[in-house]
């Protein structure tokens, strides 16, 4: 806050809309990007984030902006949670939340912990074990994508998992035009947007936004994505027509997910309902399976001696176990064993665990 004040030459209230216009945009004259419905000048994360590229201010806001969330998300809030009976913090998860069937967690919520940024990674290194064990955290890789590899029955995405390629340094190579070896790295970030986009629903607009391209050139690297995985295009194609006809999309195991938008005279809704027609399927495929897998995995736990390996924790790809020092190898292969082989799909599941003192 300080450091903000005295960039601006000084003091303000940070949270005040009003007061924030007036020095970046009257005192400072930075450019105005975007303007608000009223036609103020426009103060939002993203216009933050373009100013902050060139100017030193709104880069100070945005690191304020983000402190401040991870000091009331978190580091206020989780401490007054402790139980004090157990000296932990023990979260609530439901069934039925979601639209996809995923478990929800709420009081804390355990599945927004923030892992991208190093402050953020702090609040992880937070959870730890009891004295004598670690964490052990397994998740499957890509799971998305390899259900869409499995849904769309597409021969490049299928050889790609069951050849244990990376699989954004093979789209890059296909997209791109380039052998697999000389895949530059931002060759391979392009590729990772698109595979991921894709399984979102995302349009050539969405994808330049994110990569910061022109359009056309976006709308040529998906154009020539389904020219090299046509069983993707196909598949997309059938999910949006088939859940326009029956107003829902299922799961490989055959759980209905409703779609009630899909005919909704609102345009933007209509089309946010078949991006979700598209996502559905495997987001909620990826739901079922590491449901199975839980049961797989509490089977086996429950053959293990007593207080050696707890499962405490879910988020979405990822189960947390707290699991006795002397035992931490031994059962984190047979976990990811149990999570590998939970169901089988026309390609592998692949499960990573991690090992630590802490959660992160």
């Amino acid at each position: 806050e300080k450091a903000v004040h005295e960039t601006a030459g000084e003091p303000f209230n940070l949270s005040s809309t009003k007061q924030l216009q007036h020095i970046l945009f009257d005192k400072m004259s930075l450019p105005v990007i975007k303007k608000t419905p009223k036609g103020a000048p426009s103060t939002s994360e993203e216009v933050l984030q373009e100013l902050a590229l060139e100017y030193e201010l709104p880069k100070q806001l945005m690191e304020y902006r983000a402190l401040t969330k991870l000091k009331n998300t978190y580091t206020d809030k989780l401490p007054k949670m402790i139980d004090p009976r157990t000296g932990r913090v023990h979260t609530s998860y439901h069934q039925a939340v979601t639209a996809t069937g995923r478990l929800s967690s709420t009081d804390p919520n355990l599945q927004n912990i923030p892992i991208r940024t190093e402050e953020g990674r702090r609040v992880r290194q937070a959870f730890v074990p009891r004295p004598g064990y670690k964490i052990v955290a397994a998740d499957y890789s890509q799971i998305e994508l390899r259900i869409m590899a499995h849904l769309s029955g597409d021969k490049g995405l299928q050889h790609a998992f069951a050849n244990g390629l990376d699989v954004h340094a093979a789209t890059a190579a296909e997209v791109f035009g380039v052998s697999l070896e000389d895949v530059s790295s931002d060759q391979r970030r392009s590729a990772k947007a698109i595979n991921f986009g894709l399984i979102y629903g995302m349009s050539a607009f969405g994808l330049a936004k994110q990569l910061n391209i022109p359009r056309h050139e976006a709308k040529h690297y998906m154009d020539t994505y389904f020219e090299r995985y046509p069983g993707v295009l196909t598949y997309m194609d059938e999910t949006r027509e088939k859940a326009k006809q029956q107003g829902f999309v299922s799961t490989v195991f055959g759980r209905r997910l409703y779609l009630p938008d899909l005919s909704s005279s609102n345009g933007a809704r209509r089309k946010g309902a078949e991006r979700a027609a598209i996502n559905a399927p495997m987001q909620g495929t990826a739901a079922d399976i590491i449901k199975l897998a839980m049961i797989a995995v509490d089977q086996w736990i429950n053959q293990q001696q007593a207080d050696s390996v707890y499962m405490i924790m879910q988020v979405h790809d990822e189960l947390v176990f707290e699991i006795k020092e002397q035992f931490v190898d031994e059962y984190a292969q047979n976990i990811t064993k149990c999570m590998e082989q939970a169901v089988s799909l026309s390609v592998p599941l692949i499960v990573e665990a991690g090992v630590g003192i802490n959660w992160d």
